[in-house]
């Protein structure tokens, strides 16, 4: 019976650790909590190995070695499942480091023996004579215990109320009644009683499942939970389940038959050999599973993981999975795809924007052409009229008024040319510039504005760039009009203000930066910056022309003008490709 009880405990726990860690191999809670079922199935084995076929007079000093060497190997694996839970943050080796320093002096005591006098049976009767050490050394025990405890209740004092304490709690309750069950069943034997030392090991099964329960989200034993791995059934859980029925089948088939032919009536004789072969038999198997799910599993989930990532918008997500094999291939292909996704859609949007560009510039075009023919033609009539006017009036205040009415009425007709020239832009006049050459004299026009004198200009000339096919005077015409924008975002600065221009090449294109430390574009209008009649400033100081007649400029040569803000300021770029 003893048997059966130590058998389906050692089952259980193999089937809750694979659970657990098949569900997120990647995550350092389900990684600590595998390492902890891997010391309970030792822990579980060497019971059986001991408890279920000793000899009347058989010692138990590799027994009792391997009792106190598992079980503070499980308190420091509750030290580092503590560390981890439920942050899932990564383990701090140097405070395990601190707690392990004691074990410096306690193991030398362990494997020489001085933790008992005597341990094992006579006459069929299991005793134990502990020396002093073995109480420093349960002490030792419990005191990582506590620590781990004590740990845990912090965490549940800082997450109380959420679903992380309520885990909290539940894995508390877990390491407080394994605890005390499992130091009645050790201290029982120092008063003669052994009857619980046998199913030690039940006790901690008892904790795993707790463990579990809060791991899983409380949904270990919750039948959608259940039917959900059915409905996706991950591939791990595939090659578990085809590795289990292939070791039954053999089992039953095989090894049963063979067992009791072999043995016959001694019933002894063939289940030690079922139970040994049985045991034997989990080791490559376990092996063999966690193979597939590091070599297989786990890289398939990061690439879902990344897939499924790409799938909901994050447009080139890359996986860091790297191999030689046919998943390594998938993943680096998969990369690439993605990279090629971001790249073509970013393009698709550039496009899309460019278009609706167009078409605003098209239709407001129209516009401008129809409203300046309207406007010209009564303009011309009012203009003549007016100068006849001023040749036949004799009082100077008439005179002043009729020039002052001229004065607006040539405004008005150089806003109107401003539109046709808009509407219906020359073809550029291409020859080879120097792009160095036309900025310079740009710059040289913009200092005959007052308020540009007071300026600070700051210009990095590429030295030796490749002379563009360029509308030199369409160009200036530009970089006038960037220079003069410029100047009004910079305003009145006490300390004048600065404007720095750059030109260089790069990835096959000549460039030029203008950035200034004035009040910069809010977020908001980047997009419509290029926009016909879209203007910052203030009513009256601009038409919002300048920009988007720049920007057709810059087009039609075969170029592109973009604008990016900084911490103070912002920096137009205008960039031709090379040749």
């Amino acid at each position: 019976m003893l048997i059966l009880i130590l058998m389906a405990s050692l089952f259980i726990t193999l089937a809750l650790g694979f659970y657990v860690l098949v569900a997120a191999p990647h995550h350092a809670i389900n990684r600590t909590f595998a390492a902890f079922i891997g010391l309970m199935i030792l822990w579980i084995v060497k019971d059986i190995l001991f408890w279920g076929f000793h000899a009347e007079n058989q010692d138990a000093t590799w027994w009792a070695m391997a009792s106190f060497s598992i079980g503070i190997m499980l308190q420091f694996a509750l030290l580092l499942f503590a560390a981890v839970f439920p942050e899932n943050r990564r383990p701090r080796w140097r405070r395990i480091a601190v707690f392990a320093a004691p074990l410096l002096a306690l193991l030398p005591m362990l494997f020489g023996g001085a933790l008992w006098e005597r341990v094992g049976f006579t006459h069929g009767e299991f005793s134990i004579r502990l020396r002093p050490a073995a109480y420093l050394y349960g002490a030792y025990n419990h005191t990582l215990l506590a620590v781990g405890v004590a740990q845990l209740v912090s965490k549940y004092r800082r997450y109380r109320g959420t679903l992380w304490g309520q885990q909290l709690a539940s894995v508390i309750l877990a390491v407080v009644v394994t605890g005390a069950l499992t130091t009645l069943s050790t201290l029982l034997p120092a008063l003669g009683v052994y009857q619980l030392l046998p199913i030690s090991s039940v006790f901690i099964v008892l904790g795993t499942l707790i463990y579990a329960y809060a791991i899983s989200n409380f949904k270990l034993f919750s039948l959608q939970t259940a039917l959900d791995q059915l409905r996706l059934f991950p591939l791990a859980y595939k090659v578990a389940i085809a590795v289990a029925a292939t070791g039954l089948a053999g089992f039953f088939l095989f090894e049963l038959p063979v067992a009791i032919w072999s043995f016959g009536a001694s019933a002894s004789g063939w289940k030690r050999f079922i139970v040994l072969s049985t045991i034997s038999g989990l080791l490559p198997s376990l092996v063999l599973i966690l193979l597939i799910t590091k070599i297989l599993s786990r890289p398939l989930r990061e690439l879902t993981e990344t897939t499924l990532a790409v799938s909901r918008g994050t447009y080139g997500a890359q996986t860091a999975l790297t191999s030689n094999d046919e998943l390594g291939v998938l993943a680096s292909s998969f990369n690439a795809m993605s990279r090629k996704m971001a790249a073509d859609i970013a393009q698709l949007k550039n496009i899309n924007q460019a278009l609706i560009r167009t078409e605003k510039l098209a239709t407001a075009g129209t516009l401008a052409a129809g409203v300046a023919h309207e406007v010209n033609n009564p303009l011309a009539s009012i203009s003549s009229l007016v100068q006849s006017l001023m040749a036949r009036a004799s009082d100077e205040r008439d005179r002043e008024t009729l020039r002052l009415i001229l004065q607006q009425i040539t405004r008005i007709v150089s806003r109107s040319r401003d539109l046709m020239d808009f509407a219906r832009p020359k073809a550029p006049a291409r020859s080879p510039a120097d792009l160095n050459e036309i900025i310079a004299r740009s710059i040289a026009l913009a200092r005959f504005d007052k308020r540009f004198k007071q300026l600070t200009v700051r210009t990095v000339f590429a030295p030796g760039l490749p002379p563009l096919p360029l509308d030199a005077d369409q160009m200036q015409q530009v970089f006038l009009n960037l220079l003069l924008n410029a100047r009004d975002a910079i305003g009145e600065q006490p300390n004048g203000g600065e404007i720095a221009i750059t030109t260089c090449r790069s990835a096959g294109e000549v460039r030029a930066e203008i950035s200034d430390d004035g009040s910069g574009i809010p977020p908001e209008n980047l997009e419509r910056i290029f926009d016909p009649f879209f203007t910052t400033k203030a009513k009256g100081q601009g038409t919002g022309l300048g920009l988007a007649v720049c920007h057709s400029i810059v087009t039609a040569h075969g170029g592109h003008i973009s604008v990016t803000p900084q911490a103070h300021g912002t920096v137009f770029t205008v960039a031709f490709p090379e040749g």
